[in-house]
């Protein structure tokens, strides 16, 4: 859950600046001749011919203020096209992606373009609202080599309860612990060495908090939804969960939402190593971090990229740990989706398109050596749907190219932790939880037991309206 446009998981900034181009006005620009129901075609598995003229729209082109992404935007395209010259793209920039008003707007008047962009968390909204096309036919490992080295926690977010594939993963990120190794190294810490558990980061925020002024070990979001979501994490981290089975009620009210609020109460109000101001939310901890008053919070490796970009920090000061506890890390990111009605012909398309630009080694995103070129980060860990030889390959073309210190990361990449996805309505269940956040960090008297019982009476009253 991320703001100002950048990926957030969930709870911020969401897709899709649209074009209002109809599913007539797309198929008509030689989208094929099958159905616009995504077709019933024998050969769906097979991929687009390069004889078929097809047109297809899209949103999320990069901005103008970002040159070496739309560059390498238009650079694809072309490259594309010399395999697949039949295909047209039209094409729209936005900056954020995805407007949430603007978003559902377009869901509800069928005018998304047909290759959207959208959050994994979009994908009931999505599905509830007929927007989107059925790919499952269309996806194999022909038409997406790398199909098998997908986590399937990614794939499934971009799936309904029956299985079925509504679109492709784009980039996805997993939870973790990011630290000031700077700080670490003042207090005595090993800064290759982070906690991993949260008796740990008690320890080592005490150390942290030590050097004084006006040093934090640990901090937090309680505001904006942003408390919610972070208490989400790392329950997911102990081992707990959001949601019934049924997906009926919360669930969070258990030994691993107790231990969430107590960490944070203990924290704040026994070791003192969380300050006095709070009700932080993004992008403060980041802000922390980059100026070194903040020693460690939970967060997302991109994170990393943002305090040294806009923050003006150094790579070579942060270092990401896994998510404390190990027992699950929330899992988030982007897909492009298919409109419902596309035609097969603008189907394949659309699969031969994000296959290339986002899924395919050397090629897109995972171009390295251009990105270095191009002065963007290399070595970040994000994304990270790969595993199998597809992370291998990954990971030796990442090094060769690298312009961060990708050793800094070495504790989080080789130590894998189960993704799991944000919950339904996850932003109305945030909500409800900031208060109980920002209660435990800024009320020494606290009764998180009722904190935790109030919340969720009021989540279940979000939930029964909602269903």
């Amino acid at each position: 859950m991320k703001t100002n446009g950048l990926l957030h998981r969930s709870a911020v900034a969401v897709v899709v600046a649209g074009l209002a181009f109809s599913a007539a006005a797309c198929s008509s620009s030689g989208g094929g001749s099958s159905s616009g129901d995504g077709g019933k075609a024998s050969d769906a598995g097979a991929p687009l011919d390069p004889a078929t003229k097809v047109t297809i729209t899209a949103d999320c082109q990069p901005p103008t203020t970002k040159p070496a992404e739309r560059k390498q935007w238009d650079d694809d395209i072309a490259a594309f096209n010399k395999i697949y010259p039949n295909v047209t793209i039209k094409a729209t920039d936005g900056s954020p992606c995805e407007e949430p008003a603007k978003f559902t707007a377009q869901l509800a008047g069928k005018t998304q373009p047909d290759l959207f962009y959208a959050y994994f968390t979009d994908t009931n909204q999505i599905l509830d609202a007929g927007g989107a096309q059925d790919i499952s036919a269309y996806v194999n490992e022909k038409t997406v080599p790398a199909l098998k080295d997908i986590d399937p926690s990614v794939l499934g977010t971009l799936k309904d309860a029956d299985g079925k594939l509504y679109g492709l993963p784009v980039t996805n990120y997993k939870m973790g612990l990011i630290y000031n190794r700077k700080l670490f190294v003042q207090a005595g810490l090993d800064p290759d060495k982070p906690p991993t558990t949260w008796a740990e980061i008690r320890e080592d925020a005490k150390k942290i908090a030590a050097l004084g002024n006006g040093v934090n070990g640990y901090g937090d979001y309680s505001a904006t939804n942003q408390g919610g979501w972070h208490f989400t994490a790392e329950l997911y981290g102990l081992g707990g969960k959001m949601l019934s089975d049924d997906g009926k009620k919360v669930a969070f009210n258990s030994a691993e939402g107790k231990q969430v609020l107590q960490n944070l109460y203990d924290m704040r109000w026994t070791d003192n190593t969380m300050g006095a101001t709070q009700g932080l939310k993004w992008p403060d901890l980041m802000t922390q971090t980059s100026t070194d008053k903040l020693g460690m919070y939970v967060g997302a490796p991109d994170d990393i990229t943002y305090m040294v970009q806009t923050l003006k920090g150094n790579y070579e000061d942060y270092g990401m740990g896994p998510m404390p506890g190990g027992k699950s890390a929330l899992l988030g990111g982007d897909g492009r989706f298919f409109k419902k009605g596309s035609t097969p012909d603008q189907i394949k398309a659309g699969v031969a398109w994000v296959n290339f630009k986002y899924l395919t080694m050397g090629k897109g995103q995972f171009d390295y050596s251009r990105n270095k070129t191009d002065g963007l980060p290399v070595g970040i860990p994000q994304p990270s749907f790969f595993g199998g030889a597809s992370l291998a390959a990954d990971n030796t073309a990442k090094a060769a190219s690298a312009t961060v210190p990708v050793k800094n990361y070495a504790p989080y990449v080789s130590t894998p932790v189960p993704g799991k996805t944000e919950p339904a309505n996850a932003q109305q269940l945030y909500k409800v939880l900031d208060a109980a956040v920002s209660a435990v960090l800024t009320d020494k008297n606290a009764d998180i037991a009722k904190l935790l019982t109030d919340a969720e009476s009021q989540a279940n009253q979000v939930l029964s309206s909602l269903q």
